[in-house]
């Protein structure tokens, strides 16, 4: 799949020191924790009150005692964002999959899911959608009639039970995350620990080397990492993730974001159609006539009503 350049690098003041590559690993707050080309881990801090990088951002930086600056951003393939009712705040970059973690039970959040579909395509991103706790049969069937529709429109659901059926799980999961930049994502509840638990066997000792780098005592233990998965590819994890950040995607990425609008989108009777109310709509007639669901264009016009409130980045 062809990938742009979903960002412009941000260049940082220089200095004298000798540059090295990295890719930062970890972030809490202003505190990274960059993995060195060489294997070393180091604590870098950014140069100046703004900070613009995002886990999985390959990085230019330079020593400065036992500790690091991060000099200048590299060229990203992507960006995203994640956001609150107050703020959006970028978080990963250089993504190629979301991994996106629904069960049985507790129920799941269709619009997070929603969300988490378009914030996919808009970045030209493989989304992978998991269904954990299979093992839950009472509430299985009505799991899958919710994500019918969403299989129809060509999204891979992948059915599983991390904790009741662990080889079969991970012989599911290891082909798909191989080799891959993942971004795992989900609700509380859904197994999400479980399953990094499961693909990555040093999870915990992992974590606990980032936290001493961090110096974690002085913060949360909840902060965005990458896991090194033991067949190639990289796994990011973001607890307490809630939403994406979708305000700044303008109206016309946001309809070519809901891939069963694309082949309609050339049938509107004005071709400045926002697709909400306008008369000789392909999209509108398309809801009506159920092409369409009522419940993705309510998504849709839900994301162009948000695109246009102003919120500080």
């Amino acid at each position: 799949m062809k990938r742009g350049v979903k960002g412009k690098a941000a260049p940082i003041e220089t200095t004298t020191q000798e540059r090295r590559h990295g890719r930062v690993a970890a972030a809490h707050g202003r505190h990274y924790v960059v993995e060195a080309d060489d294997g070393e881990t180091v604590l870098c801090f950014p140069r100046g009150k703004k900070s613009e990088i995002a886990v999985g951002d390959e990085v230019a930086w330079a020593r400065t005692g036992d500790q690091g600056v991060i000099e200048e951003i590299l060229p990203r393939r992507n960006l995203l964002y994640r956001s609150d009712q107050f703020k959006s705040k970028l978080f990963a970059a250089n993504i190629d999959q979301l991994v996106i973690m629904l069960a049985t039970e507790p129920y799941f959040s269709e619009d997070l899911l929603g969300r988490a579909l378009v914030a996919a395509e808009a970045n030209e991103l493989r989304p992978l959608i998991v269904l954990n706790k299979t093992d839950v049969t009472a509430a299985l069937p009505a799991a899958r009639e919710r994500l019918a529709p969403y299989r129809a429109l060509g999204y891979e659901v992948l059915e599983l039970s991390v904790r009741a059926a662990p080889d079969a799980a991970t012989a599911l999961l290891l082909p798909r995350l191989a080799h891959q930049s993942s971004l795992l994502l989900g609700q509380s509840g859904m197994g999400k620990s479980s399953l990094v638990n499961l693909v990555v066997p040093n999870a915990d000792a992992a974590t606990r080397e980032i936290s001493t780098v961090l110096n974690s005592g002085k913060h949360t233990t909840t902060f965005t990492r990458i896991f090194h998965l033991p067949e190639g590819g990289l796994l990011i994890d973001s607890p307490g993730f809630q939403e994406f950040g979708l305000h700044h995607l303008k109206e016309g990425a946001l309809e070519r974001a809901f891939p069963e609008f694309r082949p309609l989108l050339t049938g509107c009777r004005f071709y400045n159609c926002h697709h909400l109310k306008e008369p000789g709509c392909a999209i509108l007639e398309a809801v009506e006539h159920g092409r369409i669901s009522r419940q993705r264009h309510a998504l849709y016009a839900q994301l162009v009503h948000e695109s246009e409130q102003q919120i500080p980045y």
